[in-house]
């Protein structure tokens, strides 16, 4: 049977291991070892020793288990590791109580981020394919209630979600990257930076990081529900542009070209 490992994922078998155990009412004994909990041992070695860390031997010997009794259970590691990271994920926040979309979506935002902040392995592990399994749904559908309720049509509101989705997970990577590459923090780099860039040759840059001294600053103390600097613009014009695109073609208007 083809999995993840061949040219193309395997979405049934992906779609069964995701949902294993979900379905209520199989009768007789509940087996010895369970895809939930190798992936948990997965998990609990990933976030012990990153995913370079991961193996199925390694976690056989968690487990206490041949590596054999693994792959019965879940065939490959591609797709052992796209069931952690389902797990991993967690459930989103609840964000239903929130009356202003914009509030509402800031909080995905900052909940999403912190995820990534502290299961950095997360961004590391390949996407096939559209989210399908139990957690990674129920962030989307957590971020398309407001998107729907400040007025986008189903397409338009899959559309900003895949978007806003796509923005959080690249700055995350890249922050997590920048952390690993180098110690040196963002306005320490600024400094460093200014000390060999010619203003003549990156006027523009120059005035960047010279704005940038004081906005980081101002922005530091009134951070809405955590953002980082690095996103709080970004995410704010985003809804900006969610709101102008309302109020242009009309609440409730039938999704189309975006």
């Amino acid at each position: 049977m083809a999995t993840r490992d061949s040219k193309s994922p395997d979405l049934e078998r992906s779609l069964a291991l995701l949902w294993s155990g979900r379905a209520g009412g199989r009768r007789g004994p509940r087996p010895k070892l369970s895809v939930e909990q190798i992936a948990q041992a997965a998990i609990r070695v990933a976030d012990a020793d990153g995913l370079e860390a991961l193996s199925m031997q390694r976690i056989a010997a968690e487990l206490g288990y041949s590596t054999m009794s693994l792959y019965n259970h879940i065939p490959s590691k591609d797709l052992l590791l796209e069931v952690a990271a389902d797990i991993g994920a967690g459930q989103p926040p609840e964000i239903d109580g929130t009356a202003d979309f914009r509030d509402a979506v800031r909080q995905w935002v900052a909940a999403l981020w912190a995820g990534f902040q502290t299961r950095p392995w997360i961004l590391r592990v390949p996407i096939d394919h559209s989210p399908i399994g139990p957690n990674q749904l129920a962030w989307l559908d957590r971020l398309l209630r407001p998107l729907l309720a400040a007025g986008l049509a189903g397409g338009q509101a899959r559309a900003a979600a895949m978007h806003l989705t796509a923005v959080v997970r690249g700055t995350a990577q890249i922050s997590v990257d920048l952390a690993k590459s180098h110690q040196t923090s963002a306005a320490e780099l600024g400094r460093l930076l200014d000390e060999v860039i010619d203003e003549r040759a990156y006027p523009a840059l120059v005035a960047v990081h010279a704005a940038e001294a004081v906005e980081t600053a101002e922005t530091a103390e009134h951070e809405g529900h955590g953002l980082p600097v690095e996103l709080d613009f970004g995410v704010n014009r985003f809804l900006d542009g969610v709101e102008a695109w309302v109020a242009s073609h009309g609440k409730g208007r039938s999704s189309g070209a975006m």
